[in-house]
């Protein structure tokens, strides 16, 4: 790895190559021009700086899109640190005009699971004064869970837990246990002083968000957490509209493949899954949905696809996609059992929705990568696999993930839930909020004349007639859309 190490008082940074930082800059101003929302945001509240000297950190992928929202929240107040979520999904060009700005950013496309856990503890340590040299983040913007993973085993490691001492369950829960183990002896005592001072986290995404309820529920999450996932301008538009664009991008960057005519199974018919399958029948693709829960099945049904099983499409089908955010969803056996040369992808969070240890430890089973993050699989019985970006996310780590419209009704989202966090920090219980219906209705409003849409207002008797206020909300926090 040629990533560039920067250790100072004012400003530490681990990149690939901090002379892209003009490229990163130039593409940086595109996204800002396609994110209106984002950027009224930021003019609206940067003269009230409701962030104002709160450390903060923030694990999510390190695109451009996600360096407007770094931008937006340092002119909020903050004093930001940054590291991505997933070991591919860094533009380096963008982390280095970040790490220009004086921001300190860890991440870099390629990283291994070691660099990776390491960046997300350097993004988490923010310099202290005197006695304490080593503080943590009063917030958290997170996606996926990780940050928020690390200081509640943090934590529970230095209560007394032995979960740390127990095998690891694959390679990567080892490299967390090993990186615990070390700040044990060489910090003392930080991951409690981590907690005493954070004050929230706002989670992105599905995956993140089902472990905050698991926490919450067990009473053990450490703090107040907002789920951004299920804002319906997050939900509804990141993951249904942004996975209907940057899937095939993905796909079609890492391998030119002709969708058209081919047929392709999209396990999971969830938000996430309905982008990819309308997609992919976009494309020409006859598509297959694999699905355990009825309503979504029959939402696939009557929409025209295929429901079955995995097992009853091996042997037919060219494309695999996984969009579950669960784990197992292609086993070792599905892929022996496909036809030559299917391509096998997830846009799902992690990379256990396929079983690739498995994969990659199996007896005569050869691995042969083309370029990075596009790998052929090749079985004894002689038939191949493609498989890519290691199993992990194929918009990042093919692509450039959803395009920086979408973003910016996500990362509207994350940014009011920062300024609500810690608005309410002291009344706020260590629960799970969402943010309310008006505020959900405003992120869109924002985006609205960018398109050009123009919205119908309610007359007086409209609105009395229905009981719905003339400038909203609309709909009740119930309604699904």
């Amino acid at each position: 790895m040629n990533a560039v190490i920067k250790n100072s008082p004012s400003t530490p940074y681990k990149i690939r190559d901090i002379n892209l930082s003009e490229l990163g800059r130039k593409r940086i101003r595109m996204a800002e021009e396609e994110m209106p929302g984002l950027m009224q945001i930021r003019a609206r509240y940067a003269p009230l700086q409701p962030l104002q000297g709160v450390r903060l950190s923030g694990s999510l992928h390190m695109t451009k899109e996600t360096a407007v929202l770094i931008e937006t929240l340092v002119a909020l107040g903050a004093s930001v640190r940054w590291a991505s979520c997933n070991i591919f999904s860094t533009q380096d060009d963008a982390a280095a005009a970040i790490a220009t700005t004086g921001v300190p950013v860890f991440a870099w496309k390629g990283e291994t699971l070691e660099e990776y856990w390491q960046c997300t503890l350097n993004m988490l340590t923010h310099p202290g004064e005197g006695v304490q040299d080593l503080l943590g983040p009063q917030l958290i913007v997170d996606d996926g869970g990780d940050a928020t993973l690390l200081i509640h085993h943090g934590v529970e490691m230095e209560d007394g837990s032995d979960w740390v001492e127990q095998p690891g369950v694959n390679h990567e829960e080892q490299v967390v246990k090993d990186l615990l183990k070390r700040t044990r002896s060489e910090r003392p005592g930080f991951w409690k002083t981590v907690a005493s001072g954070w004050q929230g986290v706002s989670e992105e995404t599905t995956t993140g968000v089902h472990r905050l309820y698991q926490l919450a529920e067990a009473g053990k999450l450490l703090v107040p957490a907002i789920n951004v996932n299920d804002s319906v301008t997050k939900s509804k538009f990141d993951n249904l509209y942004g996975c209907r664009e940057s899937l095939a991008d993905g796909i079609k960057r890492a391998t030119d493949l002709m969708i058209a005519g081919k047929t392709a199974v999209v396990c999971g018919y969830g938000d996430v899954g309905k982008g990819c399958a309308h997609s992919l029948r976009g494309f020409g693709a006859r598509v297959i949905v694999t699905e355990i829960d009825p309503i979504c099945a029959l939402q696939a049904a009557m929409e025209g696809f295929e429901v079955t099983t995995i097992e009853d499409t091996l042997g037919r089908a060219d494309v695999y996609v996984t969009t579950t955010g669960n784990r197992d969803i292609i086993t070792f056996e599905s892929m022996q059992g496909m036809k030559n040369n299917t391509l096998v992808c997830n846009i799902g969070h992690f990379d256990n929705e396929i079983q690739v240890d498995r994969l990659n430890t199996a007896e005569g089973v050869t691995c042969d990568t083309i370029k990075p993050q596009v790998d052929r699989y090749t079985f004894p019985d002689g038939h191949s696999i493609y498989l890519l970006a290691e199993g992990r996310l194929v918009n990042l780590g093919c692509a450039h993930g959803h395009p920086a419209f979408v973003m910016s009704n996500s990362f509207c989202n994350q940014t009011l839930a920062q300024i609500d966090l810690w608005a309410h920090r002291k009344t706020y219980d260590k629960e799970v909020y969402r943010l309310s219906k008006k505020l959900d209705e405003e992120v869109a409003r924002l985006h609205l004349k960018q398109i050009g849409v123009k919205l119908t207002t309610l007359t007086a008797e409209q609105s009395a007639y229905l009981g719905i206020p003339v400038d909203g909300p609309y709909k009740a926090e119930h309604y699904r859309y």
